[in-house]
């Protein structure tokens, strides 16, 4: 085990996504000692994968750059990639945290140069994109990735491949003889900020997700209409690689469910209506977005967007919870079948392609978090108030990517306090 590292007066921020990287951002620039670990191989969270934002449709290097270029700037930040915790013994103002650091098998000497990912020939499913793509064993997660450093998969660690990379690289930064580390650090206090995961759709048996091909969610919707994503910003179907003119968007894809999630997921309707100007940027007046509905929820500054979508000829409006979905076995069209609860009219709509507004859990349950910490029906962080690990971003909710941000900055500051009495009694 590596030596411990840090103090009670690190705050600890475990997840590296826009909430732990505000967490992490907010305590540092008020001059406390940070380590901000991450799981995966790159800061950023979910919010790097997203396409644009709502509601000014801007790309995430909008938030994400600026705080990048903060983290490389600050003193006091620790950024640890590829690092999960596995235990947390102490209390209130006195953590030891155990980690577990994964082997990248490519040191700092990388240089992002390429010529690892040009040398191998074999390819892995893109987490990124949320399985719907491909790309190289070794990679470069994103292009806002950071560290801007390759990572060697596993899978080809002791192989010609994983050879391949190593002398492909002119700098010595392949290490294939890397090991899984075990870490332990001391912390005061610690923000969570380990971020949500969509709901899985196939658990909605009606809905065929896994079964039908062009029946998708919004994340991977989200990823299609990205130039970096799989299909270079095309919105084709997966089936055939026709163009998808005729999109459905079902609503409360798993929310709103005692027999999924019993919760509002938030973000669900603005995806959505953001979602349908993806289509008509696409295909201009050809373009067909029908929205299947509950009711929309969309507040504050949200509303003028909603307003906006409203009057888009190329938009439809059905308010009603989608039945089932069905599949024409000739053409791979998916067609929706339900009541238009205004008028109370059945249909059995057919469309291009279907679009899963799909519901936010937890990525990590607060019953599953090693430390001491109350967890609501969801599964969301409900922080006891003898526990200094405070919930932070979607750890604590289904929040959207300001609301999380917010609700970074006020689990910092209760952190903060932590630090500064554990001081003041040290003293």
């Amino acid at each position: 085990m590596t030596p411990s590292v840090a103090t009670s007066q690190t705050i600890l921020v475990v997840g590296g996504g826009i909430s732990g990287m505000t967490a992490a951002l907010e305590a540092a620039e008020c001059g406390k000692q940070v380590v901000l670990v991450e799981k995966s191989a790159t800061l950023g969270g979910r919010t790097a994968t997203l396409y644009r934002y709502f509601p000014k449709l801007c790309h995430p290097t909008c938030g994400l750059e600026i705080n990048l270029r903060r983290i490389k700037a600050s003193r006091n930040i620790r950024v640890m990639t590829l690092a999960e915790v596995t235990k947390i013994a102490g209390s209130r103002g006195g953590y030891t945290v155990t980690l577990k650091i994964a082997p990248r098998y490519v040191n700092a000497n990388c240089t992002a140069c390429g010529a690892c990912a040009e040398a191998v020939s074999a390819e892995i499913p893109n987490p990124w994109d949320y399985g719907l793509g491909r790309m190289k064993a070794a990679y470069l997660p994103h292009t806002m990735a950071y560290p801007q450093r390759y990572v060697i998969d596993p899978a080809i660690v002791g192989t010609a491949e994983g050879e391949k990379a190593k002398a492909a690289c002119r700098y010595g930064a392949i290490d294939l003889g890397m090991r899984e580390e075990t870490l332990e650090l001391e912390a005061g206090a610690i923000v969570w900020a380990t971020g949500w995961k969509p709901y899985d759709a196939a658990k909605i048996q009606p809905y065929g997700y896994g079964r039908f091909p062009n029946v998708i969610t919004s994340v991977e919707f989200e990823r299609l209409a990205d130039p970096h994503g799989p299909t270079g910003g095309k919105l084709l179907r997966p089936s055939d690689g026709k163009e998808a003119k005729n999109v459905a968007f079902v609503q409360c894809a798993g929310s709103r469910d005692e027999n999924h999630l019993r919760h509002c997921s938030r973000i669900c309707c603005m995806a959505s209506l953001k979602q349908t100007q993806y289509v008509r940027e696409a295909f201009a007046e050809d373009a067909r977005s029908t929205v299947y509905y509950i009711d929309i929820r969309a507040i504050d500054r949200f509303e003028d967007f909603y307003a906006k979508v409203r009057k888009d000829a190329t938009v439809t409006f059905v308010k009603s919870k989608v039945a089932r979905i069905a599949e024409d076995a000739a053409t791979r069209d998916p067609i929706l079948h339900g009541v238009d609860t205004e008028g109370y009219r059945r249909y059995a709509n057919r469309h291009d392609l279907v679009v899963l507004a799909i519901g936010m859990e937890p990525s990590v349950k607060a019953a599953d978090i090693p430390a001491d910490v109350v967890a609501d029906s969801s599964g969301f962080i409900d922080a006891g108030a003898e526990s200094a690990v405070f919930g932070a971003g979607c750890a604590t909710n289904a929040l959207d990517v300001n609301r999380a941000v917010q609700s970074a900055t006020a689990a910092t500051l209760r952190a903060i306090q932590v630090v500064n009495r554990a001081a003041r009694a040290e003293a």
